[in-house]
């Protein structure tokens, strides 16, 4: 198979399977999916006859990701992503709890909905200030 793109595309192509790699495999400690490590050093070995090698390294006969990429603003992107996810998942939880509490349905997306974007405001506002957990 042969793909032809641009320096600058290839760069970003770096990007995105490093995130699709960290995603799917950043959590699982011994039980990385290997088919997706070896993708990614797949893509990174090409860094070397492409005037980047300063962005990949050795490990055990692979390519991988140096410090200098994995440091160089990739995980701001991957932080912000999740915080994101993060405050979407809490304030849809939380909403859709308050609406059953209250007697409400799973179904009243209405409801669910306006209380989400309430939720999503005050997070946007406050961060995790104002949560308060009963134990």
């Amino acid at each position: 198979m042969e793909l032809s793109m641009s320096l600058k595309q290839f760069r970003r192509l770096l990007d995105l399977v490093y995130i699709g790699n960290w995603v799917l495999n950043s959590t699982r400690g011994d039980e990385r999916i290997t088919e997706f490590d070896d993708v990614e050093a797949l893509v990174f070995e090409k860094c070397k006859s492409l005037g980047m090698a300063n962005l990949t390294e050795p490990l055990d006969g692979s390519a991988i990701p140096s410090r200098a990429f994995a440091e160089g603003g990739i995980h701001e992107a991957i932080m912000e992503y999740e915080d994101t996810i993060f405050f979407e998942i809490l304030a849809e939880e939380l909403a859709r709890r308050d609406i059953v509490n209250e007697g409400g349905t799973e179904e009243d997306t209405d409801q669910i909905n306006e209380r989400i974007g309430a939720y999503i405001a005050e997070f946007e506002r406050n961060g995790t200030d104002n949560i308060v957990l009963n134990l």
